[in-house]
């Protein structure tokens, strides 16, 4: 009982003294590794419209909604909690406007609104959100009549 003891309070005089083996995050951070997935990153203004990247994604996370196509307006949804980080947008996209970041990846919430994010022009999409906004507006006076 006594060889334990002693072999339990020097192992902790020892671990006082040491350096922690573990890293302290969020304090101290190392930098994503080369070719890490993290939030998808859209560049409108390549975009031709070819929804190849909605056909290909396996976990419906993006949705490319047309406002305009002569005119290139486009505004894409892109659900990150239903996103599986595979690349295969990436991969299918024709014109390289798609990417998926090595620097934003600490996509950790409270609330699940931040896991749905638009990209696209400003005020298209303002227009979006107004107009899906009227649109729930007017299905809820329906309900009510």
């Amino acid at each position: 009982m006594r060889k334990r003891l002693g072999t339990m309070v020097s192992d902790v005089l020892r671990s006082v003294f040491k350096k922690p083996a573990t890293q302290l995050y969020p304090f101290e951070r190392k930098p994503a590794p080369v070719a890490f997935r993290g939030k998808l990153i859209w560049e409108p203004e390549k975009c031709a419209g070819c929804m190849l990247c909605v056909k290909d994604c396996p976990a419906n996370a993006i949705e490319l909604i047309v406002l305009d196509k002569v005119n290139k307006r486009f505004v894409m949804r892109y659900h990150a909690d239903r996103c599986i980080y595979c690349a295969q947008c990436v991969v299918s996209c024709r014109f390289k406007c798609l990417d998926l970041s090595d620097e934003e990846w600490e996509l950790a919430s409270t609330g699940k609104e931040p896991f749905t994010v638009y990209y696209g022009k400003e005020e298209d999409i303002a227009f979006l959100l107004e107009k899906m906004a009227r649109d729930n507006a007017g299905e809820n006076a329906s309900c009510e009549e």
